[in-house]
């Protein structure tokens, strides 16, 4: 055989020199791994029973960073809420969920990452108070929030790479008509090729037959010949 002969302990001594290191062993976790690829530990089985949400960052024309805060409900699929600011912090996120809340209802769970923003102890005793439950992922592991991970890559492919901001109040108007579309009127596959929260809703049963004008008599139609 090709190369040279090496005592053990030469090459051990050799590794130590350079400085090398063997990779400590990973434990093994459990995980849920879906169809689209997406690894959560919790599947949301109703409306409000877990949110997400994560940033999304942009620049103006002028090189000035954008903070965009997207909250999602995990089961409909609705954004319900992009907040764009130039900076934000952790009390700019309560006031954010506070407003949704108030008008969506309060989620049973809230998934995100270990952003500064979601792991600041005024939000999560905030969450505890309200009894909503906050669900971390993995440090490094975006794919256990599939979800917002998903509406995130929507957003920029069919907003963002196709936009230049030049101001701060520009780039709030677009998201808010992108935000509007994507909710009532863009089909989603996942939704049975309907939108989130559509603008129009069709009742299962719905026939527009059933609501159709009678046809007219035939004294009605000789008359209108």
């Amino acid at each position: 055989m090709a190369g040279w002969t090496v005592n053990q302990k030469r090459v051990q001594r050799i590794w130590r020199a350079e400085g090398l290191k063997v990779p400590k062993r990973q434990p093994k976790r459990g995980r849920l791994w879906l169809n689209d690829g997406s690894c959560i530990r919790l599947r949301p089985e109703h409306a409000n029973h877990v949110w997400a949400y994560d940033f999304v960052s942009e620049k103006t024309h002028d090189g000035r960073t954008l903070k965009l805060l997207c909250v999602i409900d995990e089961y409909s699929h609705e954004c319900l809420a992009i907040r764009v600011a130039r900076r934000m912090t952790a009390h700019d996120v309560l006031w954010v969920l506070a407003d949704l809340f108030l008008e969506y209802g309060i989620p049973e769970h809230i998934r995100s990452d270990n952003g500064p923003e979601f792991v600041a102890t005024a939000v999560r005793q905030w969450l505890a108070d309200l009894g909503v439950q906050t669900l971390f992922i993995e440090p490094g592991s975006p794919w256990e929030n599939g979800y917002v991970e998903s509406f995130n890559s929507k957003l920029r492919d069919e907003l963002l790479d196709g936009e230049i901001f030049y101001t701060l109040k520009e780039a709030q108007i677009l998201t808010a008509d992108w935000r509007r579309l994507y909710n009532g009127l863009r089909p989603h596959s996942s939704c049975g090729r309907r939108p989130p929260a559509p603008e129009t809703i069709v009742y299962q049963g719905f026939r527009l037959a059933d609501v159709a004008p009678p046809s007219p008599t035939k004294e009605v139609a000789a008359a209108l010949t």
